[in-house]
């Protein structure tokens, strides 16, 4: 812990009271690292205002020894439970998650919708009864926030069972975007990514699921490559919209995931056509069948088409997941769900990597 943070920050005072704004007992974490400085707090003696603390601190140490962002953990009351283990000391050695299945759902582009796809996927799950979490991955623009209407989370706890998720929709959910601001950019360099993903898989209290879903950010880099050699994922669903552009950046994903070993469990058309609210009728903006096409050319399992639908788009502004509903596109998602746990159930679980890609 720096001492020239921890002294500034035990002589802050409350305003109005004037008594110390935290006590030296509550504070067991305060470090400061490429500008963020990160400060976990123990459980203070009474109730307090979580959001007006953290602005305070935002305030009071936004500039002090070049940190430009403050990021608060407020440890939970502890609850009884046993303490998590923590993560072995090697900070490569592979991660066990108390999940039956993991399923990291993946895309080759941005703007395909596969967070979406990710957190109604997840709500077919909860709807058919299995207990299941999700782990946002996508640290530079985590969107599941809004999608779960977790937007005014105040951030994640820690206990000794470790950080605890936030529940929405019968969905434990873990997401970078509990951290930081709406508006505020992660700048972090690949190896604080690769820690934060790590801790959200070792470090969080996610109990006995029955699937984990894995929202991953597009392209090809190093969350991948963290998430491949960090734990042994069952298989990855890639999501795709019909046209050749997006198809063309699929395949890189695909790639990436056959060369770490982790089971292609199928692809996902999204946006596969429009559904008109009025009469019914469907238009294929897109060109509806590509990603069909490009499975059987793969030979790879199709899992379904996800229509393009207003309520869909209302829906996930509205933090509610379509898929918990009725109608034709949450008929859609539950079967993309069961087609992607059908494939999990045969898929053979790889081992992590832990070396790097040539």
């Amino acid at each position: 812990m720096s001492e020239i943070l921890k002294a500034h920050i035990l002589s802050l005072r409350a305003p109005g009271s004037g008594d110390a704004l935290i006590e030296p007992a509550r504070l067991e974490t305060a470090m400061v690292k490429e500008g963020v400085a990160t400060l976990i707090l123990r459980p203070g003696a009474k109730d307090e205002d979580a959001k007006a603390l953290k602005a305070q601190l935002d305030t009071e140490l936004t500039g002090f020894e070049g940190i430009t962002r403050v990021r608060v953990i407020f440890e939970a009351p502890a609850s009884g439970r046993p303490a998590k283990p923590r993560a072995n000391a090697n900070p490569n050695a592979p991660l066990t998650v108390s999940a039956k299945q993991i399923i990291a759902v993946a895309s080759g582009k941005g703007g395909v919708g596969k967070s979406t796809v990710s957190a109604n996927l997840a709500g077919a799950l909860v709807k058919s009864g299995l207990k299941v979490g999700l782990m946002d991955a996508d640290i530079y623009g985590p969107s599941v926030p809004r999608l779960f209407g977790l937007s005014d989370a105040p951030g994640l706890k820690k206990t000794d069972a470790g950080i605890q998720p936030l529940m929405a929709h019968g969905i434990k959910v873990v997401s970078m975007g509990f951290l930081v601001g709406d508006r505020e950019p992660v700048v972090w360099r690949g190896p604080m990514v690769s820690g934060a993903v790590r801790q959200f898989l070792g470090d969080v209290d996610w109990g006995d699921l029955d699937v984990l879903i894995i929202d991953m950010p597009p392209g090809t880099g190093d969350i991948q490559l963290s998430l491949a050699q960090s734990v042994a994922v069952t298989g990855v669903v890639i999501v795709s919209t019909p046209q050749t552009l997006a198809l063309d950046d699929a395949r890189k994903a695909m790639a990436l995931f056959e060369k770490t070993h982790i089971p292609i469990l199928g692809l996902v058309e999204n946006m596969s056509f429009y559904i008109c609210p009025s009469c019914g009728d469907t238009a294929e903006i897109f060109g509806r069948g590509g990603v069909r096409d490009e499975a059987q050319l793969l030979g790879v399992p199709f899992l379904g088409e996800i229509p393009l639908h207003p309520v869909l788009r209302d829906a996930s502004d509205k933090g509610e997941l379509i898929a918990l509903g009725e109608g034709p596109v949450a008929q859609a998602f539950a079967r993309a769900a069961e087609a992607m746990r059908h494939q999990a159930s045969q898929a053979v679980k790889p081992e992590p990597i832990v070396e790097f890609l040539d």
